[in-house]
Parts: structure tokens; C-alpha cells; sequence
């Protein structure tokens, strides 16, 4: 039997632990998994993940597949229907700050490059390597996350604080926050 990290342990569905296993803390280069990240963490404050979790499908239908471009076009009426929908979180902060922040990636995109080229440069491109032996020893943000939130508010990103920040950024492998103990840590340390 594999060690994995306690948190994925505790999903009767196994619903976290095949995201534990194929998608935590896996480095993520494609602008449209990225922008989804960042809306699905926003989505999932005050909420567990598993929740969020549940709701991915719904979220990808609803936002056409988080193609920045595509969310950056909404107006009124489509976040109207957005609050509507029983699929994802009905929260108008969250879906107003997932078509603001759509419109943000799109002018970083034009500055950059790509959301990827923009994002990554608060670890210079290379995951950070952690090396936590307990999760109580994993932090809720770090200086990078900080400097992030700081910089995303600044260009009209919502629901960016360091916390969001460095859940997105486990979520997308710019940090391994997997345990030592985890088969994971060292599979993503290489």
C-alpha cells in the first residue's frame, strides 16, 4: 500500500486521492488549467475542496471550458445565468471575480506572452522543493504567495490573497508540498 499525504486519506469516494495521486502539486503550463486553478480556489474559499471537487465538471460546462477568452466576453446576463446554475458555487463575488480575473489573464497574455510565462516567475520557473514531514508543518502562504496575491490584486485579479495564492499554487506544482513520507514527493522532486 502506498503512503500518501493524510489529507487524501479522507475522501470515502476516493475523490481527493485521485487527485492527490494525478494532479496535486504536478507543475501546469497550459494557460486554460491555470486559469482554472485560479477560479476553482477562489471558488473554494470558505469551502472544502472535495466540494469543489464535485462541482469541476459543472464549472468547465459553465465556463466554457475556462478559456480565458471565451470568460473575459461575459456580461450581465451570462453571470445572471452563472448564479443560476445549481452545478457550481452561486456565490456573486466568486462568479464576478472568475469573469474579472478572465479578463486580467487576457491582458497579461498580451504583455507576456501566455498567463504561463507571467505566473511562474514567482518560483523563477522551478518548482519549489519543500520538504515537510507533517502537514501541520505545510503553511497556509509563504513570501512568494504573498508577493503574488500583492502583484494579481494590483492587475484587477479578486479573490487572489496569499492563502488562495498558495493553494493555487500547490494545486498547479509551483510548490511540492506533498509529506516526505508521501510516494509523491519524490516522484515530483525529480
Amino acid at each position: 500500500m502506498k503512503t500518501r499525504c493524510a489529507w487524501a486519506n479522507n475522501d470515502p469516494q476516493l475523490q481527493l486521492r485521485e487527485y492527490h495521486d494525478r494532479e496535486w502539486d504536478v507543475p501546469v503550463h497550459d494557460d486554460r488549467l491555470l486559469f482554472e486553478f485560479l477560479v476553482l480556489e477562489g471558488a473554494q474559499a470558505g469551502l472544502s475542496w472535495s466540494t469543489i471537487l464535485k462541482k469541476r465538471d459543472n464549472y468547465r460546462k459553465a465556463f466554457d471550458g475556462f478559456d480565458p477568452e471565451k470568460v473575459a466576453h461575459y456580461g450581465p446576463l451570462r453571470i445572471e445565468a452563472l448564479l443560476s446554475d445549481q452545478g457550481i458555487v452561486r456565490n456573486r463575488l466568486k462568479v464576478v471575480a472568475a469573469v474579472e480575473n478572465a479578463r486580467a489573464v487576457v491582458k497579461i497574455q498580451g504583455e507576456f506572452g501566455s498567463f504561463d510565462a507571467y505566473i511562474w516567475r514567482f518560483v523563477d520557473g522551478v518548482p519549489k522543493q519543500n520538504h515537510w514531514k507533517l502537514m501541520r508543518e505545510i503553511p497556509s502562504s509563504s513570501s512568494e504567495s504573498e508577493r503574488m496575491s500583492k502583484e494579481l490584486i494590483k492587475r484587477g485579479f479578486r479573490f487572489v490573497g496569499p492563502t488562495i495564492c498558495y493553494a493555487f499554487m500547490q494545486a498547479v506544482g509551483m510548490v511540492n508540498d506533498h509529506t516526505t513520507d508521501c510516494y509523491r514527493h519524490a516522484d515530483l522532486e525529480r
